[in-house]
């Protein structure tokens, strides 16, 4: 933005510039990060260090009355051990319209769903960037989409186009956390003859309703969550090759707002390889505010998770509970803390997960993760990363 304003002024065009420069925004952010685990590894190829730079910048054009917009968002990161994790990506190339209360939409974008905690069981529209979240899987790839929103009196109405597909990222044999028995990529199958050009669809109406958010949505396309399957390479060595299925699915995600108490719920029904099953979860969170007479909020989550399917090798939420604590400084800093234990009721297995973060300056924020793994038992589907326990410390320069 610094060097456009200067060309402004260098030409003397001060007013015309300045209207062209209120309507580019550059945004964005560059990260040195550490992980350290904790455990020594499975594999002589993995290490109990790496460090990694990642680097994402936005720069966001509006014209028109800010009824069109252009919107581009490269995200990269250079991995010290996991050839895999050094990658990079589109998150947002997409060009916007509005007109009335109609809304278009082309191009590479991001669309999230979902009320809960835990886990996400409804956010189905973009692929999981799994090397940058390997535990939440909140980071999101992006998706090649063309949506068509309208907002009226008895709500809001999406339609997805999605004519490409996104293969799931997955750590090489150098990174961690990672399955014990290695993906091969290179063996990737699907159930469409179209591999990754199957078009897919999605439809979705949301609205509020009193002290209710409720989100409706049905999909069908391929599924985001790859089977993982056991087979020889041309090496004759043991790995997991993914396969993508066919599915169609009807996802429901509502919350109520009651003062301080927040009530969530998600689920879906999938037909899947004829099959049909069902997941779900759901809970409450409260906030304490101005706790022990400070400007802070203190906010407990408890939550429960339940998939039909019993123990399986893509949902390792299928009979869990969650408890969190979630404290907010309401600080110049905006320090933040979450602390959370998940605990399959089933198998007894146990993951602790913490997060904190505060800015520093004006420019820069600290964030400490850690995730700790505990009684997991050979047949739980965790198992195969229960070795994997670490602690990353990032810093990020924003601008």
């Amino acid at each position: 933005m610094g060097t456009l304003l200067a060309l402004c002024a260098g030409t003397g065009l001060a007013a015309p510039c300045g209207a062209y420069a209120q309507e580019l925004e550059l945004r964005g952010y560059i990260a040195p990060e550490i992980r350290i685990f904790t455990e020594s590894a499975s594999s002589p190829a993995q290490k109990d260090t790496t460090l990694s730079l990642a680097g994402e910048a936005t720069a966001e054009y509006r014209w028109d009355d800010n009824d069109q917009s252009f919107v581009f968002t490269p995200f990269a990161r250079i991995d010290q051990r996991d050839s895999e994790r050094s990658h990079w990506d589109i998150r947002e190339a997409r060009y916007a319209l509005y007109a009335g209360d109609w809304e278009f939409r082309i191009g590479a974008d991001k669309v999230f769903w979902g009320v809960t905690e835990a886990v996400h069981l409804v956010d189905t529209i973009n692929q999981t960037d799994l090397i940058e979240d390997p535990i939440k899987q909140e980071v999101k790839l992006g998706q090649p989409m063309i949506r068509v929103r309208t907002l009226q009196s008895f709500g809001t109405l999406d339609a997805f186009f999605l004519p490409y597909f996104r293969e799931r990222t997955l750590p090489g044999e150098e990174g961690r956390p990672a399955t014990d028995i290695p993906v091969d990529k290179n063996l990737t199958r699907y159930e469409s003859g179209a591999e990754e050009w199957h078009p897919d669809f999605a439809f979705r109406y949301s609205n509020t309703l009193g002290d209710f958010d409720l989100g409706l949505a049905y999909f069908q396309g391929t599924a985001r969550d790859p089977i993982l399957q056991p087979v020889l390479n041309s090496g004759g060595r043991l790995v997991l090759a993914p396969f993508y299925p066919q599915m169609k699915q009807v996802s429901i995600d509502l919350q109520a707002t009651r003062g301080a108490w927040l009530y969530k719920f998600e689920g879906f029904g999938r037909h899947e390889l004829d099959d049909d099953y069902a997941s779900m979860t759901g809970g409450i969170e409260y906030t304490f505010y101005g706790v022990f007479g400070s400007t802070g909020d203190l906010g407990i989550v408890a939550e429960y998770a339940y998939d039909t399917r019993g123990q399986n090798l893509r949902n390792a939420y299928q009979d869990d509970a969650f408890l969190a604590l979630r404290w907010a400084a309401n600080d110049i800093a905006t320090t933040s803390l979450l602390g959370g234990v998940v605990v399959d009721t089933e198998t007894g297995a146990t993951g602790m997960r913490f997060r904190g973060e505060r800015r520093i300056g004006d420019d820069y924020r600290l964030s400490l993760e850690a995730y700790f793994f505990g009684n997991v038992p050979r047949q739980d589907l965790v198992y195969s990363i229960a070795d994997d326990d670490y602690l990353q410390l990032r810093i990020a320069r924003y601008f």
